[in-house]
């Protein structure tokens, strides 16, 4: 097998391929699910929904405990694939196995009691809030965490009572075929969980389906835009995670050694392909020349290397084109005045590596301002003062994530209440926890995942009234 002839977008006429990023390597095709296998799966779906619907919420949750340790169990087998198709360093991907282990525990112990009814008194009598499932739910997913992305949101809405039909990255496709697996092993009743493999212009036809209750999408803005409009003409709900240039603003009074090294972890971590993840790098002046030169000793200090490597840090990027697209931002940001630091270039040899990259001197209008730069490419930028920093941050069509580094909690409080974005984090790290939200506004979508307000998003929000006059 040689490494040159690659195909970009992982499918071709009749299947998904999944080809190892470290070298080229194709690892297995899996043909596209026939009509009559697609419809198959929806009466599987259907089916399941309505006796899933009416198991008790107890039973439900001892599932996700039953899936918590079989993924435990699994752990090594699927971080491999996932090492193995979209290139995470294999530290990584086990972290993100446990994660999803550590989701669905959390909501096996914390969710039933969300779904309880909520009473109400209103004149004459008492109402109730009931949460009632939707039916399948058709969640179309991004590759950069395989299994993560998918059971961020499937946890929550398989116990709210609801199915989930997944359709999932084409260069992913046994990460998911593991899932479904692991799924299998648990006493979910079959149909609860499907796995569709399509090519992106048969997902609609799905989507438009009676069975189908309503959607959800992680991915690009495109994909968001493409699907949210088959939805909304099927009068069908969906949920938006899209992408993001979040801001990282690092005051004058923040403390520069952990600024520097969460700016490495939040821009580097998954070699850069994380939506909710410090891409603008926004420095007040004072400090910026030594935040710069702090943060490139710390860039150059990461280990490159092979995914299934356990002392791996910055692995290959998932797919070529993906490289290609990277490069040319980086190429039309220098062209447009920023100053390359360190990187700016494809690794020579096997394998889709991209060299960890830095440009400074990035300002408003520049491609790497503006863009999402969804990579291993850090865009420094200068700020006069912590308001402009706050304006520049805004400045963008992305609204998914902000984080804001200063000595002083009380003036980042104030500054974060000005950020248009879903979340902000304050001297920390970026990070999802099923306790809070996670979601976005402007370009980067709408509505939430993780927590109440994430299951509630896929339920029925019912209103019983009882009359007592």
């Amino acid at each position: 097998m040689t490494t040159t002839n690659h195909t970009h977008d992982n499918h071709d006429t009749t299947g998904a391929v999944s080809r190892n990023p470290a070298n080229g390597a194709l690892l297995a095709t899996y043909a596209f699910d026939s009509e009559a296998a697609v419809e198959a799966a929806l009466v599987r779906t259907a089916g399941a929904a309505r006796a899933w619907r009416d198991t008790p919420v107890a039973q439900r949750a001892a599932v996700l405990v039953q899936l918590a340790h079989v993924l435990r169990e699994r752990k090594q087998a699927i971080a491999t694939m996932i090492a193995d198709e979209m290139g995470k360093p294999i530290a990584q991907a086990r972290g993100e196995v446990e994660k999803c282990a550590a989701l669905a525990e959390w909501y096996a112990e914390n969710g039933p009691a969300m779904l309880a009814p909520l009473e109400v008194s209103v004149a004459a009598g008492v109402a109730r809030q009931e949460f009632r499932p939707l039916g399948p739910i058709l969640a179309v997913m991004p590759w950069n965490f395989p299994i993560w992305q998918v059971l961020r949101g499937a946890v929550s809405m398989l116990l709210a009572g609801n199915t989930y039909v997944l359709k999932h990255a084409p260069n992913v496709m046994g990460s998911a075929y593991l899932l479904r697996d692991a799924l299998a092993a648990t006493d979910l009743p079959a149909g609860a969980f499907e796995v569709l493999n399509l090519p992106p212009e048969r997902v609609a036809p799905v989507i438009a389906d009676a069975r189908i209750a309503a959607v959800a999408v992680t991915g690009s803005v495109r994909a968001g835009s493409a699907i949210a409009a088959q939805a909304g003409a099927a009068l069908k709900k969906c949920v938006l995670e899209l992408g993001g240039s979040d801001a990282f603003i690092v005051l004058a009074d923040a403390d520069l050694d952990e600024a520097v090294r969460s700016a490495v972890l939040g821009r580097y971590g998954n070699t850069g392909q994380v939506c909710l993840a410090a891409k603008r790098l926004i420095v007040e002046e004072s400090i910026a020349a030594e935040f710069e030169t702090r943060f490139v000793e710390a860039v150059k200090a990461l280990r490159i290397g092979s995914p299934r490597e356990d002392s791996t840090f910055i692995g290959p990027m998932a797919r070529y084109d993906l490289r290609d697209e990277l490069h040319n931002q980086v190429e039309r940001s220098i062209a447009e005045g920023a100053r390359l630091v360190i990187g700016g270039n494809k690794i020579e040899g096997a394998g889709n590596y991209y060299a960890p990259t830095i440009l400074a001197d990035v300002r408003p209008g520049m491609t790497a301002f503006k863009e999402e730069l969804f990579g291993p490419v850090a865009a420094l930028i200068v700020a006069r003062d912590a308001q402009h920093a706050v304006n520049l941050a805004n400045d963008s069509e992305f609204g998914l994530g902000g984080t804001i580094w200063s000595g002083d909690v009380e003036r980042a409080n104030a500054l974060a209440a000005q950020m248009d974005t879903g979340a902000v984090f304050i001297n920390g790290d970026v990070a999802t926890d099923p306790r809070v939200t996670v979601g976005g506004v402007k370009k980067s979508g709408f509505g939430r995942e993780l927590s109440s307000f994430g299951m509630h998003e896929f339920c029925n929000i019912q209103t019983v009234w009882v009359d007592r006059r």
